[in-house]
């Protein structure tokens, strides 16, 4: 019996490993949002080869991750990890995540898949998610618990506008949606530029405190965070 802890690939890993010869057969995943005031929305958590990627850091964002990372919609990811024989667990909380919920899975047979991802949509945000990037799945048996960042898809700039009518649409500029229902209104944006158009670590919302103007509809005392957003504890068994 070992007890270890290490960075790997930004994720920090504390696994407490009961034996080095059991291989992976199944899995016990209980996640949890971290932050004070943002929502996860529908979670993808996938287990896959290690040739495929949902997305890769200083990479650009596909369309499917795109539409993920702007309006929550998961189905083009969904899509293109059926297509290459992951196995996927779609929506495990059944709406969204909120500020400091957990979900959990039980008993899940990843059937010798080689890795693990996870994705979902950081609300109120322009194209932030938070996301787990083809986590090697351990043959050890044990408890494993990694600390998951948020993520600039790249893709938008982050102008802190609500746009309900169209801002989760690809390329559309502005939000969707802020479930808290605890921002403001009529913004006139923080920026119109993304300076860095690969995927990213997420800056952080900026917001402001003006409920009927200002540059953010975003409120700072409630959706900003710092890193990490969210906590996924691992069982292998």
């Amino acid at each position: 019996m070992f007890k270890s802890r290490k960075f790997i690939s930004g994720i920090l890993v504390s696994a407490l490993a009961m034996s080095a010869t059991v291989k992976a057969e199944t899995l016990d995943i209980e996640i949890t949002n971290l932050s004070h005031g943002i929502y996860f929305t529908p979670l993808l958590v996938s287990a896959h080869n290690s040739e495929m990627h949902l997305f890769q850091v200083g990479e650009n964002a596909s369309m499917e991750l795109q539409a993920m990372a702007e309006g929550g919609d998961i189905s083009g990811l969904v899509s293109m990890t059926d297509a290459a024989g992951a196995l996927n667990v779609e929506n495990p909380a059944s709406g969204l995540l909120a500020p400091g919920a957990s979900v959990s899975l039980s008993d899940w047979d990843t059937e010798n898949q080689d890795v693990l991802s996870l994705v979902a949509m950081l609300l109120p945000t322009n194209d932030g998610f938070v996301g787990l990037d083809a986590w090697p799945i351990p043959s050890a048996a044990g408890r494993y618990t990694l600390y998951l960042q948020g993520y600039d898809a790249g893709t938008e700039a982050n102008d802190e506008v609500l746009n309900g009518d169209t801002g989760g649409m690809p390329g559309m500029p502005g939000f969707p949606a802020n479930p808290g229902a605890n921002g403001g209104t009529g913004g006139s944006g923080v920026t119109s530029t993304e300076e860095n158009t690969t995927v990213h670590v997420h800056r952080g919302n900026l917001g402001d405190t003006d409920a009927t103007g200002g540059v953010s509809d975003i409120d700072s005392r409630i959706h900003r965070w710092l890193n990490p957003i969210a906590k996924v504890v691992v069982t292998v068994k």
